[in-house]
């Protein structure tokens, strides 16, 4: 077996108040052979760090496989967020000085996908089209990032990591969740992926544009074919796939079940074309998914001390217990404590980190009318 080549280089994301760089590690894994361009990073919010060890397993994994194409890993991709600490909390889901969402300043123009498709002929090659918009796009990004206004810290951070996965067919970014079992999310036109995974949780996304990197990377795209196939009449698949995978809760790294992560995401790669004679492949397990629309929120109407009885993952039916509430301000009488159940048939997701919880809080994210994608 040809073993593929790894190397190491660091690329600039920030400058903390004293001026001095703050540095991120980009390792490349390069195959012997031709093939797609794949891109994964890690902790765009700074409590999100099971990636980390994800993408420690994987350079593992693949220093023994044998890669076509190359491979990008960026871990730790925002060290502003991972050192944004209140005591023995990381508060890295915002820039701190804008209070902008680290995961919702990439960049994406419709009209500049439209005005870059009046240039293609009916005669030019899919991957002329397609070397042409990667060049097309990424000199739309560097324009957006050197404004003579300039831009705020989050958005300066997520144009830069988006140039790095620009010439990418596949880009998956790890995040997790509060308190969370793993799942995906998936844009409808790549549903078939969740097969491809062994992650039990696929929620599909329509294919718009809200600021994360999965939908950055397969907004443009998607438009692009769409256009294509209507000014050719016939399907086109530009090939781009992206993803947003949610590796269990925040604040915690698991070795073990970072191999499990990792496995599931080689699985993948493999049916993608990337990796040859790869040992792993997707697991028979049962799948579930929902449409985003059916990915609800429940909030609290009240405030008080929670013991989650849900456990993200479970199937809870309509009426059946989700948490149990401690009311301080009743402790002497019969309305100490209530319970909240699931208003329908659901599957708990995540839930609030925290047992203190105020009115008007997060308090699960579950599936509703979800359906079967697999089963064992």
């Amino acid at each position: 077996m040809t073993q593929s080549t790894i190397s190491k280089s660091h690329m600039v994301v920030a400058q903390n108040a004293s001026g001095r760089n703050m540095n991120v590690p980009i390792y490349r894994i390069t195959g012997s052979k031709p093939g797609p361009t794949v891109y994964i990073q890690s902790s765009i919010h700074g409590a999100e760090v099971q990636g980390n060890v994800v993408i420690y397993q994987l350079i593992q994994y693949l220093k023994q496989l044998d890669v076509c194409g190359e491979i990008i890993l960026v871990p730790n991709c925002n060290p502003v967020g991972t050192n944004i600490k209140a005591g023995e909390y990381t508060l890295g889901r915002f820039d701190p000085v804008n209070g902008t969402n680290w995961n919702r300043g990439y960049y994406y123009d419709e009209q500049k996908v439209h005005e870059f498709a009046e240039t293609v002929s009916a005669q030019e090659s899919l991957s002329s089209v397609k070397q042409r918009f990667r060049a097309f796009w990424r000199q739309a990004i560097n324009e957006k990032l050197s404004s003579g206004w300039g831009l705020g810290l989050a958005q300066q951070l997520n144009l830069k990591l988006q140039l790095l996965a620009v010439d990418a067919d596949i880009v998956l970014d790890l995040h997790n969740g509060p308190v969370s079992t793993r799942h995906v999310y998936l844009p409808e036109y790549a549903a078939d992926a969740a097969k491809l995974l062994n992650i039990p949780h696929t929620i599909l996304i329509p294919n718009q544009f809200a600021g994360a990197l999965d939908e950055a990377t397969f907004c443009p795209w998607w438009t692009l074919q769409s256009l294509i196939s209507a000014q050719r009449q016939e399907a086109v698949s530009c090939n781009v796939e992206a993803m947003t995978l949610e590796m269990g809760s925040q604040e915690v790294i698991a070795f073990e079940e970072g191999k499990q992560d990792a496995q599931s995401i080689l699985s993948y790669l493999s049916k993608r074309g990337i990796i040859n004679d790869c040992p792993y492949e997707p697991l028979a397990m049962h799948r579930v998914g929902v449409y985003l629309k059916d990915y609800r929120t429940l909030y609290t109407q009240w405030g008080g001390m929670v013991e989650y009885v849900a456990r993200p993952g479970d199937k809870i039916s309509a009426g059946e217990p989700l948490a149990r509430v401690l009311n301080i301000d009743e402790l002497d009488n019969a309305d100490a404590t209530f319970t909240v159940t699931a208003p329908c048939d659901v599957i708990p997701i995540l839930h609030f980190p925290s047992a203190s919880v105020l009115s008007g809080t997060q308090l699960y994210k579950a599936f509703t009318r979800y359906f079967d994608i697999t089963s064992e």
